[in-house]
C-alpha cells in the first residue's frame, strides 16, 4: 500500500493536488455517473478516509476546519470527487462509536479503509444469538462503488421500542445496484447498497443516539465527542464552497474570450459573486471553529446547522447568477459552468442543508432568549 498523509496539513495540500487530477476527469465522472478508479484512489490516497479515524488506529483524528478547507480545495476540481471525499471522512468518523472490537475489525487493513454510510433507517435487523440478521436496501449511498466497509442504519428492537442502530459490514457482505441517474452530482456514484440476509455480530453495531450526542468509544478527540449537528452541515456543505470558487473562475475565463468583456457591468457582477462567496466562506469557517472547540453551547448547536444551510443557499445563488449571465455557450454539454450549476443544485437538496428546519430551531431559541428578563 502506498504511503499516506499523516497530518491535517497534509490533507489540505494533497487535496489541492488531487483537484488537478479530478478536474481532468470531471466530465467523465459526470457522464459515467461515478468517479474513475484513478480519481477514487487519489481521493482515498489524499487522506480523506483517515482524516477522522482515531489516532490509535493510525488515523489523524483531524479537525473540521482542515476538512472544510480540503473538501473545498478538491471541489474546485470536481464537486462529485469532493463530496465523496467528505462523506468517506464522515462515515469513518462514525466508526469511533463502535465497540473496540468492532473498530479493530473495521480498520484491520489500516486507516485508509474507505467507509461509506447509509444513514436512513431501512431494511430489517432481526436479533439472533450473538448479533443480528440484516437484510434490506439503502438507496443513494455515495461512493459505495469503491467502498471497503459500510455502516448501514436499521431499526432494531430494544426495550420494547424500535431504535435506530448502525451496523458495520465488510464489502463482501453487500452488493451494489446501479440506480443513480440524477441531474446533478452524477459523479458521486450514489447507487443502492443491498444486503441479503447477513449475520452482523453485536460488536459491529452501535446506537445512533451515541453518534448524535458524541459518545465515542476509546477516543476523546473533539471530532469524536462533538455532537453530530455541529458537523453534518459542514460535511455536506463544504463541496459547495469549492464549486462556487470554480464557477467564478469558469465565468471569468468565459467572459475574457467574449466581446461582452467590454461591458463594465460584467466586472460588477463578478465582484458581487466573489464577495458573496467570501461571506459564505466566513460562515462555514465559523461553524468549523465551533465544531473544533472543546465545547459548544446549546445556542451554538442550533446555530451551526443554520449557518451552514444559509451559506449553501448563498453559494447556490452565486452559481445561479453566474450561469444566467455567462451566455449560451456556458450551458452547452461539456462546459464546466453548467455542470457546476447542476451539482450545487443537487447537493443543496440534502436534508442536512435545508435551511427552514435548521433556521426554525435557531430562530425559536433566539426568540426565547429575547423574552428572558434582562440581567441586572
Amino acid at each position: 500500500m502506498p504511503s499516506r498523509p499523516r497530518s491535517d496539513t497534509d490533507l489540505v495540500s494533497t487535496a489541492r493536488e488531487t483537484a488537478v487530477l479530478a478536474a481532468r476527469h470531471a466530465e467523465q465522472a459526470d457522464t459515467r455517473r461515478r468517479l474513475p478508479a484513478e480519481v477514487a484512489d487519489a481521493v482515498v490516497g489524499a487522506g480523506f478516509a483517515r482524516h477522522f479515524v482515531p489516532a490509535r488506529h493510525g488515523g489523524a483524528a483531524g479537525t473540521a476546519t482542515d476538512l472544510l478547507h480540503a473538501v473545498a480545495a478538491l471541489a474546485e476540481g470536481c464537486t462529485s470527487a469532493a463530496w465523496c471525499g467528505s462523506v468517506i471522512a464522515g462515515a469513518a468518523r462514525m466508526g469511533a462509536y463502535l465497540p473496540e472490537r468492532g473498530q479493530e475489525e473495521l480498520w484491520a487493513a489500516g486507516p485508509d479503509t474507505a467507509v461509506v454510510g447509509a444513514l436512513v433507517p431501512r431494511g430489517t435487523a432481526t436479533p439472533v444469538a450473538g448479533g443480528w440478521r440484516v437484510a434490506g436496501e439503502w438507496a443513494s449511498t455515495s461512493a459505495v462503488d469503491f467502498s471497503d466497509w459500510a455502516l448501514v442504519c436499521a431499526l432494531v428492537p430494544r426495550d420494547g421500542a424500535q431504535v435506530p442502530w448502525f451496523l458495520a459490514l465488510p464489502r463482501t457482505d453487500y452488493r451494489v445496484v446501479d440506480t443513480w441517474h440524477p441531474v446533478g452530482m452524477r459523479g458521486t456514484g450514489s447507487n443502492t447498497l443491498v444486503v441479503d440476509n447477513v449475520l452482523v455480530p453485536a460488536h459491529r453495531g452501535f446506537c445512533r443516539d451515541a453518534m448524535l450526542q458524541g459518545r465515542s468509544v476509546g477516543s476523546d478527540a473533539r471530532c469524536h465527542t462533538a455532537p453530530l449537528r455541529l458537523l453534518s452541515g459542514l460535511l455536506f456543505g463544504a463541496p459547495a464552497l469549492g464549486s462556487a470558487r470554480a464557477a467564478l473562475h469558469a465565468w471569468a475565463g468565459h467572459q475574457a474570450f467574449g466581446a461582452a468583456t467590454a461591458d463594465p457591468r460584467r466586472a460588477g457582477q463578478l465582484a458581487r459573486a466573489a464577495i458573496a462567496t467570501d461571506a459564505a466562506t466566513l460562515l462555514l469557517e465559523r461553524a468549523a471553529r465551533v465544531a473544533d472547540a472543546p465545547g459548544a453551547s446549546a445556542v451554538e448547536q442550533l446555530r451551526n446547522p443554520a449557518d451552514c444551510a444559509y451559506a449553501v443557499e448563498r453559494l447556490v445563488d452565486v452559481v445561479e447568477g453566474l450561469l444566467r449571465t455567462a451566455g449560451g455557450p456556458a450551458r452547452s454539454t461539456g462546459h464546466p459552468l453548467q455542470r457546476i450549476w447542476r451539482d450545487v443544485h443537487g447537493l443543496a437538496g440534502h436534508v442536512a442543508l435545508r435551511f427552514d428546519p435548521a433556521g426554525d430551531g435557531y430562530g425559536a431559541r433566539l426568540l426565547a432568549d429575547a423574552a428572558l428578563p434582562a440581567h441586572p
